[in-house]
């Protein structure tokens, strides 16, 4: 008794046609697992995105703490408004270096392209050319 392989028997159209089907569906699986995955990842980095939310809410009010002890502590060696106007002087200073800073950063970074990929792509697809004049692989 022979044993005979059903799929030796199909044409080479049909085994194409499985493939094309097999392929189609493997994307498709693929795809959705990678949404599931992104949906899931996103859940979590909403949560921690709002426990540092929080986190930062619950600093600032320590900060604000801070601030009075230093105009309290302050006050012992000027007049309370003296103190007060102090600490105020320096907090702007602060702001403004830190909104400099943070323009000069913002500067460079627009326009948001990315630039080194693009570069890499073009440089790809140059030698592509290059190769496909010459008749050759790359």
């Amino acid at each position: 008794m022979t044993h005979t392989d059903p799929r030796i028997d199909q044409s080479t159209a049909e085994l194409v046609s499985r493939l094309s089907e097999q392929v189609t569906t493997l994307a498709r699986d693929e795809l959705a697992l990678a949404r599931i995955e992104m949906v899931e990842k996103g859940k979590k980095a909403g949560k921690g995105a709002g426990l540092l939310g929080g986190a930062g809410v619950i600093a600032l009010y320590g900060m604000g703490a801070l601030l009075i002890t230093a105009v309290a502590a302050l006050s012992m060696v000027m007049p309370m408004w003296a103190a007060a106007l102090t600490v105020a002087v320096i907090l702007l200073c602060a702001a403004v270096i830190t909104a400099i800073a943070g323009k000069r950063e913002v500067r460079e970074a627009v326009p948001p392209t990315p630039e080194v990929a693009i570069a890499s792509g073009r440089k790809d697809v140059n030698e592509f050319m290059a190769a496909a004049r010459r008749g050759t692989h790359a």
